[in-house]
């Protein structure tokens, strides 16, 4: 009986010290957007918190039970707009204070984030304002809106995926997906913003998250009218490699290999904590059912080129576009295409990921089967529907006529010239096709 009651001590004991073990904060991670910003703590396991807002000023007070103070932790660049320091000590000799000294008044959010394959136990808290976002929003509405009688240009939104503490795949040698799909992506901007007639802008201009939702949310902000996802993704093999272009897929993925690229880039969501399976995707399934099929012809075409334009700078890994069923590409009002550049898990491709000479070609290439598609179909109201050219250096009458599709004497006919002379800033109306 006795040895009964002592077994009973050293496990009741045992239990004591197991409960009592202190949380440890291994790291804080700050990701700032332009709307928001996240503070992200690494803990070694899942901890009970508060989190107050006060003001006088505006500071954000998390306080953690059980847990040791970090030794170091990281803090907010300049260009931070909601954060301006991050403090913490020990409290009440077992509980941590951390303080998040604020800018000015936000709103905040909190959860925790069970371990997943890039990092363990996470203690998350978002700062956002929603009516400087809203504001914002209008503000964009307003300034795209084109004067009367002028003619706009075409819109394309530049997605690079994943960001912030989703870094997607990793190559061989330690390259993050996120890193090279920006970099791709701002390469993609510089190039068509280049072109007349056509205008770019990225849904992430930083190393930040943005759940899928919002980079279709910021691509109908800017009145797009073509939406372009960049990856760099890896499989299971390593000597899988190629590019590839994808259409968002009604009935389900095109191959099981298409599918399970699907699964892993709809994760992306899960990664930043907000689950995919909400009361907006039946929203959202629903406006899919009244006018995606307009939008999903015009992604095919889109796609179709620039597969054709990828073709002639690299091997890839279909000859045909694939469709698959990728929550990023469910716009129902804004043609989609999401370009797998390479396979980032293989290690000749990974290398030529990191080479911004060869970012570049991609980049051309994708750009190259953009220009060709609006030249075809531009939509009513932009400069490139208007049939107009505005010379460039470099420019010929007969790279002009190629370019647009026509005959060279139709050309000269339509502007009345009667040689090959032309000169930089003079505008060439250009003849209408002839079907």
């Amino acid at each position: 009986m006795n040895m009964r009651l002592l077994i009973s001590l050293i496990l009741l004991c045992l239990s004591s010290t197991i409960c009592a073990e202190s949380v440890e904060v291994e790291n804080v991670r700050i990701w700032a957007a332009p709307d928001s910003t996240r503070v992200v703590f690494d803990v070694s396991q899942a901890v009970k918190y508060k989190v107050n807002l006060l003001d006088n000023p505006f500071r954000v007070v998390v306080d953690l039970e059980n847990t040791a103070a970090p030794t170091d932790f990281a803090q907010p660049g300049v260009g931070d707009k909601f954060l301006q320091r991050v403090r913490g000590a020990s409290r009440e000799q077992s509980n941590l204070r951390m303080v998040l000294d604020l800018k000015k008044f936000s709103q905040i959010k909190s959860f925790q984030l069970q371990p997943n394959k890039h990092y363990g136990h996470r203690l998350v808290i978002d700062l956002f304002n929603k009516q400087l976002d809203e504001h914002t929003e209008q503000n964009l509405e307003l300034e795209n809106q084109p004067t009367k009688n002028s003619l706009r240009d075409i819109v394309i939104a530049v997605d690079a995926g994943h960001g912030g503490e989703d870094p997607g795949a990793k190559g061989p040698s330690g390259t993050y997906e996120k890193t090279v799909t920006l970099a791709l992506a701002k390469q993609l901007v510089d190039l068509i913003n280049a072109e007349h007639g056509m205008k770019a802008v990225l849904t992430r201009k930083g190393d930040y998250f943005l759940r899928l939702r919002k980079r279709i949310t910021e691509a109908r902000k800017y009145k797009a009218d073509l939406f372009v996802s960049i990856h760099a993704d890896a499989f299971r093999d390593p000597r899988v490699n190629g590019s590839s272009v994808y259409v968002l897929s009604q009935r389900g993925a095109s191959s099981e290999h298409a599918r399970w690229l699907a699964e892993q880039e709809n994760a992306s969501d899960l990664i930043g904590g907000v689950s995919l399976d909400d009361k907006e995707n039946v929203l959202v399934s629903v406006l899919l059912d009244l006018s995606q099929t307009a939008s999903l012809e015009a992604s095919i075409d889109v796609a179709d080129r620039v597969l054709g334009g990828l073709k002639k700078v690299g091997k890839v890994h279909k000859k045909h576009v694939e469709a698959a069923a990728f929550a990023v590409l469910k716009s129902p009002d804004i043609p989609s295409i999401l370009v797998e550049t390479a396979y980032i898990s293989n290690p000749a491709e990974e290398k030529k990921l990191r080479s911004e000479s060869q970012r570049r070609r991609m980049a051309m290439a994708i750009k190259d089967g953009l220009k060709s598609y609006f030249s075809d179909y531009a939509p009513e109201g932009t400069l490139l529907a208007s049939r107009k050219h505005i010379i460039a250096r470099g420019d010929t009458l007969s790279l002009i006529a190629q370019q647009y599709r026509v005959s060279l004497n139709s050309l000269r006919s339509a502007n009345r010239i009667k040689g090959d002379r032309i000169k930089v800033g003079q505008v060439l109306t250009i003849p209408a096709l002839v079907n």
